[in-house]
């Protein structure tokens, strides 16, 4: 008997819910409950294990509009360096590394596969034998050496590259800098420290413009092949057909490929959180001297990294107009115009020119084979240990590179050249 009264109840009950479920479902869909929060307070009475966080961005990619978290204060600038070279260019890398060395900078030496295995052993060796990089541990040279072609996306890869080793090696930087064997300071690395202190953190020195002029010709619409992607011998990029157009989801940018970047972009560079840096990675791999155009491009289309734009890239260089591919090898003519600029460093040279040797008494007073001087300095001879990592001495080329970088930045500030 109960059984049979069981029975008369579970067909109603099971009736009833599916005329229930059946009316909040035609509720929804006709806009009787429509929000999350209205569904859930039917719910309310219900326990859960879910908790929802409704402040939570959607996307990965906001957090390009967040910006990056605030620096720690008080910090002395740093600087990651990139300093690479090419066959025949391993005394004028190291002659190089030590005018711009410092004890709390980081940087990274690769001389590509072009180089003879000599010449990279060697390097290996001194930077290994060096007591001070052995005391300090942030010289780090690419052993497994990359092909790089000077005009095609292989160069842009191995500055990727670079990056990727010093956002790894250390967090305690501030801006990324690419120089070349061919490149020298003009100021030393306590005038450099001295006037980034002030700066934003996340200002980006990187000379760019979207007139294209006679590069949207002869760079932008024709199509390369980079042979450094697949062989393991040095050619130089070839063209092949048909050409293309210029692209409309993005606008091109040019300028200088040497640069000053904050790691704030370095991080965007590499890591991606949205898929822009990849896109335009894949757009030059078939552009030709893509390393003018991929980092200006990439910032100039993020509107929150085209404000930290800077419409110089801190060097001294003197060309041809219009520009050919490379600059003028500089000479001792060239000393008084490369100090009149203000600039940080200028390019390029040619192997222990005279001019250095002045650029060395006259600027850096370094010592032949030594380092440069600076506040760090402790021992006998001279900086052959570690001191004071906070004392930081600023020669008279610190006022002209902050003249420099002061107008720059207030040129930027006011949203002046900058993206344009």
């Amino acid at each position: 008997m109960g059984s049979a009264m069981e029975k008369k109840w579970l067909f109603p009950l099971v009736i009833s819910s599916v005329i229930c479920i059946f009316l909040l479902a035609t509720s929804l869909n006709l806009g009787l409950v429509s929000s999350r929060q209205a569904i859930n307070s039917i719910f309310s009475f219900l326990p859960s294990r879910v908790v929802t966080n409704q402040s939570s961005p959607a996307f990965a990619e906001t957090i390009v509009s967040q910006g990056p978290p605030p620096p720690p204060v008080p910090s002395i600038p740093r600087f990651a360096y990139l300093i690479s070279g090419s066959k025949g260019d391993l005394e004028k890398l190291w002659r190089t590394l030590k005018a711009l060395y410092h004890p709390l900078n980081q940087y990274v030496l690769h001389l590509d596969l072009e180089s003879p295995l000599a010449e990279r052993l060697e390097l290996a060796s001194r930077v290994d034998n060096e007591t001070l990089f052995n005391t300090v541990g942030n010289v780090f040279m690419i052993k497994k050496a990359n092909m790089v072609t000077y005009r095609g996306p292989t160069m842009v890869a191995n500055t990727l590259h670079a990056c990727a080793i010093l956002l790894r090696r250390s967090k305690d930087w501030d801006w990324f800098i690419n120089l070349s064997a061919s490149d020298y300071p003009l100021v030393t690395q306590d005038d450099l420290i001295n006037t980034f202190s002030p700066l934003n953190r996340n200002l980006n020195f990187i000379e760019h413009t979207s007139q294209l002029g006679w590069k949207e010709d002869k760079r932008a619409m024709p199509l390369i092949l980079d042979p450094g992607l697949y062989s393991s011998k040095k050619q130089d990029v070839f063209w092949v057909t048909p050409r293309r157009t210029l692209p409309t989801s993005f606008k091109l940018f040019t300028g200088s490929a040497w640069m000053v970047l904050s790691r704030w972009f370095v991080e965007y560079c590499v890591w991606g959180w949205d898929n822009l840096p990849r896109t335009l990675l894949m757009y030059y791999t078939n552009f030709v001297s893509s390393p003018e155009g991929y980092f200006h491009t990439v910032l100039c289309n993020e509107p929150e990294f085209a404000k930290t734009a800077v419409n110089h890239d801190l060097h001294y260089i003197s060309w041809d107009i219009p520009p050919k591919q490379h600059p003028h090898t500089l000479n001792i003519n060239d000393t008084n115009k490369m100090i009149a600029s203000g600039a940080a460093f200028a390019r390029k040279f040619g192997h222990d020119d005279p001019v250095l040797d002045r650029i060395d008494k006259e600027l850096l007073h370094r010592r032949k084979g030594s380092f440069t001087p600076g506040g760090w300095c402790a021992g006998k001879p001279k900086c052959s240990r570690v001191g004071n990592l906070n004392k930081i001495k600023p020669s008279p080329g610190a006022d002209r590179l902050r003249h420099l970088v002061g107008r720059l930045t207030l040129t930027a500030k006011f949203g002046q050249n900058q993206c344009k």
